[in-house]
């Protein structure tokens, strides 16, 4: 089976947040298992690797009324081929998003993704397009290219990985930008704008979430800004898949960004040589208190005002903090200034730093995140890997990767309401389980057994794949 992965960001080329990941993971999977998956992602001006990229050929891409020029470069990493779609006046920029144009910008890409197949031997079965950024790829080959013997048997796939980011546009954007015409105009209008995603919901033949529960929860209008009542109509080819992580990568016996490494076997001691470092780090004291850490972007959805609710009384408790993130300057300001009042029991880092950011999960014996919503969430994935136990809500991918040790077999501690009281229940029995010694390392242990790679996700997929080649 055939699939190209259509993609704004991949590992290890460009990563803005998860979408990366997954795009570089899956696929790798995937092609372990047999499946020639193929990724096609932006050629972006701080692309990674640019020096081993093959020159393949150009051709031009209708933009509105106009035709762009499009390169299209490859490379092999890992066993996946990577297709990189060429424009500098869209791409040659420092950053993925967040342009006055991005409308046109990847509705150029969408398009390019279909024309590039003309200039490969190569077919794909399935076209799996990821948010907004290609959501308008199953729209154009409905349109304008289903009739040509090269893609009348492909079929398409759109993943939601946040709804919250819908690609909206003024009404004005489709005919002259993104080449729809008046008489389509209906398959991507919605609530009086241009809304790119819509258009993939009802143009593609599957859609997938990255979490079953999160597939429930767009259901819903609390979760789905505004989009419920049309996934509802659609809701018989709408399904969820729970993400993996990359456990190569995130690997405590191998990582060489940690200070120790261990495994499930050897953790006590590697474990706690990790904490007292990253404990020394951030001058924490050394007194045996559990260490509750939260890397995280610093802002609402996040949870991050719960914890800010209950950060003194978790003092109170005699725990250490350590918050790694940026975000809201009131978040921002607030645990800055929680560091400041409580040297030796709190620690701060403002910014980003994968390197410190494994040291934590290594380093941490409690992870929080007490997420608003969360599509899929990977951290609490890569806190059990690390045998850093996650304190979550019961939300989206949380709740179907996290389940609470209260009945003896869970990997973590949950609640299900949003409000501080709950988390802070939440931390409470994490803290007074850290404290039975032989409980705490058979839950470590537990935790760090837990399968998340993407190898169960691949098949899955694969499930998914075959049933979607097989309709009509």
């Amino acid at each position: 089976m055939n699939i190209l992965y259509a993609a704004s960001e991949a590992t290890p080329f460009a990563k803005s947040g998860g979408l990366a990941d997954v795009a570089g993971a899956l696929p790798k999977a995937l092609v372990k298992d047999g499946v020639d998956c193929r990724v096609v992602i932006p050629l972006y001006e701080d692309l990674r690797f640019k020096d081993e990229l093959q020159y393949i050929t150009n051709f031009g891409v209708p933009v509105g009324w106009r035709s762009q020029y499009c390169g299209l470069f490859s490379c092999v990493k890992d066993g996946v081929t990577f297709y990189f779609l060429d424009n500098e006046y869209y791409f040659k920029r420092s950053g993925l998003y967040g342009f006055y144009d991005d409308g046109e910008r990847f509705a150029f890409f969408s398009r390019a993704v279909l024309e590039m197949l003309f200039y490969l031997d190569w077919n794909p079965n399935i076209i799996n397009c990821n948010d907004w950024q290609t959501a308008l790829t199953p729209v154009y080959l409905n349109l304008y290219y289903r009739h040509l013997d090269k893609f009348n048997h492909i079929k398409t796939v759109f993943t939601i990985h946040n709804i919250a980011y819908q690609g909206k546009y003024g009404l004005e954007i489709l005919e002259d930008t993104c080449g729809i015409n008046a008489r389509d105009a209906h398959i991507v209008e919605f609530d009086g704008c241009a809304n790119f995603m819509k258009g993939a919901i009802e143009c593609a033949d599957k859609i997938t979430t990255v979490s079953p529960t999160y597939a429930r929860e767009i259901l819903d209008p609390w979760f789905s800004h505004g989009l419920d009542g049309l996934l509802r109509q659609k809701q018989y080819k709408l399904c969820g898949i729970l993400n993996g992580i990359d456990t190569v990568v995130n690997d405590p016996a191998t990582d060489p960004n940690i200070p120790a490494n261990y495994d499930a076997e050897t953790f006590p001691e590697g474990k706690a040589l990790c904490k007292k470092a990253l404990q020394e780090k951030f001058n924490l004291n050394q007194d045996g208190s559990p260490v509750m850490a939260m890397v995280s972007r610093l802002v609402g959805h996040k949870g991050v005002d719960l914890v800010r609710d209950i950060a003194e009384g978790l003092i109170d408790q005699g725990i250490e903090l350590v918050v790694l993130g940026t975000g809201e300057y009131a978040y921002e300001a607030f645990f800055s200034d929680m560091a400041a009042r409580h040297p030796g029991r709190v620690g701060t880092y403002i910014g980003f730093n994968a390197k410190l950011a494994q040291e934590i999960y290594a380093g941490a014996d409690i992870f929080l995140m007490p997420s608003k919503s969360e599509p899929c969430g990977l951290s609490q994935m890569v806190a059990c890997r690390y045998g850093t136990i996650p304190v979550v809500r019961e939300t989206g991918g949380l709740r179907d990767s996290i389940h609470d040790s209260g009945d003896g077999y869970g990997n973590g501690f949950t609640f299900a309401n949003y409000n501080a009281h709950e988390l802070y229940e939440a931390c409470w029995r994490a803290k007074e389980g850290y404290w039975k010694h032989d409980g705490w390392q058979i839950l470590v242990k537990r935790a760090m057994e837990c399968d998340f790679s993407w190898d169960v996700s691949a098949k899955s997929y694969e499930g998914l794949y075959n049933e979607v080649v097989s309709l009509w």
